[in-house]
């Protein structure tokens, strides 16, 4: 198995599951119904491309491995997500800010993933820009929004923004596996998708009259490490709780 490969398409895969699992919590408590709508479609969308990066995982490891086993049987430490997206939902600000930094990387990833020299990879990554491409228009709109509305929304929104600016650049520093994708032609230079994130969030910020702050310290190689924040464990013994109190539990 090549593991390189194996780690790679887990970033990938766990990005997507923990972020979809995180908005699937909106459904039913959403501030409208068209946002509860939207966000859980979101969150089904993210759960879908997760599957298909957990499907050629799968592959690649043999033996009894199923998407379903590497979504539900792995400890917290063996998930390769970025923290920004365990994060709380918080209100809706929180979730939006957080989804308009993720996103923008997101998007500008599968974008790079589309010419990747891995066939499957270029192929998963071309079915998902589109839907990507959907949810990064959606909460650059709210953005715009919520911080050109109320003066309740605009502090609210600044405050999402500062609360969680810290984490934003995890995903952007470059880990051992993201050097080795970028020397096999498989992933993008990630230094050249942060110059085109950093210029696109400079715009939408700018355009919501938001202040960008100054980062803190966030560990940025926490996602090569399996480092993650208190927040991944509750997500995962609510996820997880089916798959191991049935083992081999199948819909």
């Amino acid at each position: 198995m090549n593991n390189n490969l194996y780690q790679y398409l887990l970033q990938l895969g766990d990005n997507a599951l923990i972020l979809g699992q995180r908005l699937c919590e909106w459904t039913g408590v959403a501030p409208e119904l068209e946002i509860d709508l939207a966000l859980s479609n979101i969150g089904l969308d993210l759960l879908g491309q997760a599957n298909q990066w957990y499907e050629y995982a799968a592959e690649l490891k043999g033996g009894d491995a199923t998407p379903d086993t590497i979504a539900f049987l792995r400890d917290a430490h063996e998930y390769r997500n970025v923290q920004l997206v365990e994060l709380p939902n918080g209100n809706f600000a929180d979730t939006i800010l957080r989804a308009v930094i993720f996103d923008t990387f997101n998007l500008l990833l599968h974008e790079a993933l589309t010419q990747s020299s891995d066939q499957r990879i270029g192929a998963i990554a071309a079915r998902a820009v589109k839907e990507i491409g959907y949810h990064a228009r959606y909460c650059k709109n709210w953005t715009l929004r919520l911080g050109g509305g109320t003066e309740e929304s605009h502090q609210k929104a600044q405050k999402a923004l500062n609360d969680i600016w810290d984490y934003a650049f995890e995903a952007l520093t470059p880990g051992p596996v993201d050097h080795w994708a970028k020397e096999a032609g498989i992933g993008p230079d990630l230094e050249q998708v942060k110059s085109k994130w950093e210029a696109t969030l400079q715009q939408v910020f700018h355009q919501a009259s938001l202040q960008i702050p100054k980062p803190g310290f966030v560990d940025r190689k926490a996602k090569s490490e399996g480092i993650h924040t208190e927040h991944l464990g509750y997500i995962l013994a609510e996820m997880q709780f089916l798959q191991r109190a049935y083992p081999n539990l199948q819909w």
